[in-house]
């Protein structure tokens, strides 16, 4: 009996190791901790910044190329496989990345620039000629703007709006488009605040927002700069409250 019991434990156990074997790496890599970080409905970029910066990889082994988003640009550079197993992306003389698979998640080794990030295999679809960070976006796109929203302030009040991972909004009155800030330009105009821009029919503008759990404060973006200087955004009159 003792014994059938050691091999059983034992049998356990192999078969956990056998589950943690590495995947293969090609394919869309996505910063899942930046994603879980932002859907507890605080401030967006600090869950960005705080897990970043870079936010997805994909990777193509037999092309030898791979590509990143932070975001805001797209970086390319030529995949070479080590003896070690790691993969190094060299960016042409720019610079150059370690990338690691180990067990279902991808590793980016600390730099000089960033510390060690952790990537998942990408379970959202997208087009073939998708641009790189189009996964992390409508991934993020759904953890953090997804689900019912009630308008209980402003144009609208009392209807139901949906912000879809595609970047479409319905039922939001005299919208049709958003795009939440990331990084980039748009996160340097608006500083410790997190934006957004909004659009009806290609027609928008940027607009400061408040995320505490299930309620969104979205405010009009008034800018102190000068004509000639970067646009500085500050928060404005409240335009809509919404609670999910």
């Amino acid at each position: 009996m003792r014994r059938a019991l050691s091999l059983s434990l034992a049998a356990l156990l192999l078969g956990g190791c056998a589950s943690h074997e590495n995947v293969d790496p090609n394919g869309i890599w996505i910063n899942q901790n930046a994603i879980d970080a932002a859907a507890k409905g605080g401030n967006l970029r600090q869950a960005l910044l705080a897990n970043g910066p870079t936010l997805e990889w994909s990777l193509n082994t037999q092309a030898g190329q791979a590509s990143f988003s932070n975001g805001f640009e797209v970086g390319e550079g030529k995949l070479l496989t080590q003896a070690n197993g790691e993969l190094k992306v060299d960016f042409y003389g720019n610079g150059e990345e370690t990338l690691k698979v180990d067990g279902d998640e991808l590793q980016q080794a600390a730099s000089d620039s960033s510390p060690q990030q952790n990537f998942k295999k990408s379970a959202t679809p997208v087009r073939a000629d998708a641009t790189t960070g189009t996964a992390f976006e409508q991934a993020l796109y759904t953890a953090y703007m997804g689900g019912d929203w009630k308008v209980i302030e402003g144009p609208g009040q009392g209807s139901v709006a949906h912000f879809l991972p595609d970047g479409r909004i319905e039922g939001l009155a005299g919208l049709d488009r958003y795009a939440l800030c990331l990084a980039g330009d748009c996160a340097a105009m608006s500083g410790e605040y997190d934006s957004m821009w909004l659009e009806q029919q290609q027609q928008g503008a940027p607009f400061i927002f408040r995320r505490s759990g299930g309620k969104l404060e979205i405010l009009q973006a008034v800018n102190s700069a000068q004509d000639g200087e970067m646009p500085n955004l500050a928060p404005g009159p409240r335009r809509w409250v919404l609670q999910k």
